[in-house]
């Protein structure tokens, strides 16, 4: 974006390219370079050192991954590399390892090209920022776009045969391929950091205090290599993401020019596009909470873009997760079309001011029907969740559904006869739309759980609003039947 006579130009900095530093001299204050231009070696030394290396493409130790068909994708020429090769030797079938925002992007860009494009993931889901069920709704779109995605295996080796590269997986499946992806992530390049001896956080980044200082307070280190402080646990965590390391430089300028600012945490917001969903995320899932062994209460919501009667309104998918006591806002993901940014946006500004569900409820928010509802998905988010925590329903989940005893329960599928016939359901339930709940109370047993269900929630808790007031004990499914069909088939790699 720059060139080394702009930088000179306007800000008096000289910039110098193609020239690496082999190490630093910590006890003379000084670095040593090599200049690939010139092929010589030579020193500068410093008052202050920056060191803002970056990451580098996590390769795994596996045979086969210096075939010249093989890529990894990390800075410009790594992707003008890829472009030649696809534009020079037009593959047929791409294998591409790893489901993250970089291979899924690299995958839709290939299949844009009419490459047919496999994704290989080791996890059970795709974007494993997400929660399994929200990774579904992505999963079946990308599906419906005609990449193949594999889960639950990992690439055991990569060999040749004849023209093909052949990847066999860790359960002896081979897929044949022209060319080969690696985007399985990244891993901070700390290697002039530890030869120097500067101090290495628990993650493996490098570590720095409050004011963005290493080990040694003459040298400072920022972006993907260092280790930061999570927003929600205060654990320290490698995040690599540009939003977070330019605000790093700037505060960085600062404390080393005597203005003193620190940098406090880093909340993890990102957002990628993948074909016609975006996909966005703050904060912490289910899994990093466990991990953490905190507490957490959650909640599933769909909404639309804007008012459903303008035109090109499309859907939101929205979860939570928030404290069960206090409410506080723990994390969210959105899965959907139109205004994804701001509406994780909205989540993150609330997380960063340590705001509730209860606070989203009141958040006034921008409205007209070409740009949103008024009451806007945050808040329907909020209102949800804030009915949860006052008692006014309880909740039950897709992956809880298959528990559920059929013997001492009863499913109410509240949706109309036409949707239940057509769009399928839940396997056992009894349809009683819920228009004609209160005239058929006399088929619901008084001594059995009811579990209700519609297609997104808010029927379902109409319905469970009036059986609560006639003497029921109910519960509503969270996201509706549209987030347990999308969780069930990928569960049960149904098409």
């Amino acid at each position: 974006v720059q060139t080394p006579e702009g930088m000179r130009d306007r800000f008096n900095i000289e910039v110098r390219v193609q020239c690496e530093v082999k190490r630093i001299i910590r006890d003379k204050k000084s670095v040593e370079l090599y200049s690939h231009a010139t092929g010589k070696t030579y020193y500068e030394s410093y008052d202050r050192l920056v060191l803002s290396p970056g990451a580098a493409p996590f390769r795994p130790d596996i045979p086969g991954l210096d075939h010249p068909h093989v890529f990894t994708i990390r800075n410009i020429p790594d992707t003008d590399a890829i472009k030649e090769f696809v534009d020079q030797v037009k593959p047929e079938r791409v294998v591409v390892v790893g489901a993250g925002f970089i291979g899924l992007e690299m995958a839709e860009n290939l299949k844009r090209r009419g490459v047919s494009v496999i994704v290989v993931e080791l996890a059970d889901r795709i974007l494993t920022p997400l929660d399994f069920e929200m990774s579904a709704l992505v999963h079946r779109h990308i599906m419906e776009k005609g990449v193949n995605i594999i889960r639950g295996k990992g690439v055991r080796e990569l060999h040749h045969e004849d023209d093909w590269i052949v990847a066999e997986l860790t359960d002896g499946t081979r897929l044949n391929a022209d060319m080969v992806i690696l985007g399985l992530g990244v891993r901070p390049e700390v290697g002039l950091a530890r030869d120097a001896g500067l101090e290495l956080g628990a993650t493996g980044g490098i570590a720095v205090d409050e004011y963005l200082r290493t080990s040694d307070p003459d040298i400072y280190a920022v972006g993907d290599v260092i280790e930061v402080k999570d927003f929600v646990t205060g654990n320290p965590v490698l995040i690599p993401l540009a939003g977070p390391a330019n605000k790093q430089g700037r505060i960085v300028a600062n404390n080393i020019c005597g203005r003193e600012e620190k940098y406090t945490a880093t909340q993890g917001t990102a957002i990628i596009k993948i074909f016609d969903l975006a996909v966005a995320v703050t904060g912490l899932n289910e899994v990093a909470l466990k991990r953490y062994g905190i507490t957490y209460a959650k909640s599933v919501t769909h909404s639309t873009s804007h008012a459903t009667y303008y035109p090109g309104a499309s859907g939101l998918s929205i979860k939570i997760l928030f404290d069960p006591d206090s409410g506080k806002l723990l994390g969210a993901q959105v899965v959907g079309g139109a205004n994804i940014d701001k509406t994780i946006d909205a989540f993150s500004i609330a997380m960063r001011a340590g705001m509730t569900v209860f606070d989203l409820e009141k958040l006034e928010l921008s409205y007209a029907p070409p740009f949103s509802n008024a009451k806007t998905p945050v808040n329907i988010a909020g209102y949800v969740a804030a009915n949860m925590l006052r008692g006014d329903v309880a909740m039950y989940y897709w992956d809880e559904v298959e528990a559920i005893d059929k013997d001492t329960s009863v499913l109410i599928d509240v949706r109309t006869p036409l949707e239940y016939k057509m769009t399928g359901t839940i396997g056992g339930a009894v349809n009683i739309p819920v228009d004609y709940l209160r005239q058929r109370l006399d088929e619901i047993p008084k001594d059995k759980d009811i579990y209700v269900f519609c297609e997104i929630g808010l029927r379902a808790y109409v319905a469970c609003r009036i059986l609560m007031q006639k003497g029921y004990k109910v519960k509503n499914l969270s996201g509706g039947y549209k987030t347990y069909g999308a969780a069930y088939k990928m569960l049960n790699n149904i098409v």
